[in-house]
């Protein structure tokens, strides 16, 4: 049990980043495109898929220990965690770009190496990778259309 109480406690320091840095006015006063999801959806949908980070990765953790799925795994709690940072609090929208890549490269890595060791901790993050491909093409499209912020 103290396991998953780790993963809970990890999870929730990668998690605060998006309560430290938030989109407040700056992001406001972005153009968006018409595709771009309601505020509200933000927090749902995180909250479900750190509830399923936090599963998946300790699912693996108590089958495999340190592997190269948990390397995935740790490496996408860390850069999940930056995102918030680069783009709300340096509005380095680009820096954030190449962050939700490393993101979505640590992922899919993680689906990939987590599969022999727990099909359900697989199936957790497929969500999640479709969460951060959207997100990657909201970035890329916030990106574009204020080229010159």
């Amino acid at each position: 049990m103290m396991a998953a109480l780790v993963f809970v406690f990890i999870v929730l320091a990668a998690a605060s980043s998006g309560a430290i840095f938030k989109p407040g006015e700056w992001y406001e006063s972005l153009r968006k495109p018409s595709w771009t999801p309601p505020k509200w959806a933000f927090p749902v949908v995180w909250t479900l898929l750190y509830a399923a980070i936090t599963y998946a990765g300790w699912q693996v953790w108590e089958r495999a220990g340190w592997s190269l799925p948990m390397m995935f795994w740790a490496m996408q709690i860390v850069v999940n965690a930056f995102w918030s940072w680069f783009f709300f609090g340096l509005r380095r929208m680009g820096l954030a770009l190449v962050d939700i890549f490393l993101l979505w490269v640590s992922i899919a890595g993680f689906i990939l190496t987590a599969w022999p060791v727990s099909e359900v901790a697989a199936l957790l993050f497929l969500p999640y990778l479709v969460w951060v491909t959207i997100a990657g093409c909201l970035n890329y499209s916030v990106l574009r259309l204020n080229a010159r912020r």
